[in-house]
């Protein structure tokens, strides 16, 4: 009888989970004449568990020019959806910035920059602290205060820094962007403020980014990045809530 109730209670968790995914392609155009620039093609594969989906894994791949890749992000989300490990290449120019989570207590980051050199640094974890794509889980996590025009403060990594620095989240409006929710991310700081312009961000009411518009982590040349509008198509979906 006991054996029997093991086996029941086992079948109810994995009858609760299961593999999922969600599959979505962005397109980068200039910021100011529409000009298609790359494609970002996302893959992301985790788990509905109880209902909601949990990211496990990340793949995004760069394209242009007739489909050549010339970019690739890999991302892990075992410690932490708003502090992934993250694996990101730029062959065009020599460039790899690699950020490792180490069991959610510290960031160790490695950069291989454009110009030849490798800078390393440690930033230590914070309940604050967001990195690279976490800052679209972050969104998730925090929807009630989105949907209801709240704000949200955090910290956000500048890995090319090695520090993170303090931001908000907050309700705006942009005739831009036509998504169910529309929100700002700007330095909380007043000097940083001037030095770092805010990113836009769209999404519809499932909680999928529709829109970002602001500074990517695409090269322009050695020493600047593009700043586009990236409109998101998305394509597939899991069979469970992506916010609750």
């Amino acid at each position: 009888m006991k054996r029997t109730a093991i086996l029941f209670a086992w079948s109810l968790v994995a009858a609760s989970t299961m593999a999922a995914e969600v599959r979505f392609t962005g397109e980068a155009t200039g910021f100011d004449d529409d000009r298609a620039i790359y494609e970002e093609r996302h893959s992301v594969e985790g788990e509905c568990a109880a209902g909601l989906f949990r990211p496990g894994a990340q793949t995004v791949r760069y394209t242009r020019d007739g489909n050549r890749e010339f970019a690739e992000k890999k991302l892990t989300y075992d410690d932490s959806v708003l502090r992934p490990t993250v694996e990101f290449q730029q062959p065009d120019f020599n460039e790899v910035m690699t950020i490792t989570n180490l069991d959610d207590n510290e960031l160790q980051i490695e950069w291989q920059t454009p110009g030849g050199g490798t800078e390393n640094h440690t930033v230590k974890v914070t309940e604050a602290l967001v990195a690279d794509a976490g800052f679209d889980h972050l969104v998730r996590a925090h929807w009630p205060e989105v949907t209801a025009g709240e704000t949200v403060e955090f910290e956000f990594l500048a890995p090319t820094r090695g520090k993170a620095y303090g931001f908000v989240l907050e309700p705006t409006e942009d005739e831009r962007i036509t998504a169910a929710h529309t929100v700002r991310i700007k330095p909380s700081g007043t000097i940083l403020s001037f030095l770092v312009d805010p990113i836009l961000l769209g999404y519809n009411e499932q909680g999928l980014l529709t829109d970002y518009i602001g500074l990517t982590n695409i090269r322009k040349d050695k020493d600047s990045n593009y700043t586009a509008h990236i409109r998101y198509r998305i394509e597939t979906v899991p069979d469970c809530e992506l916010t609750r």
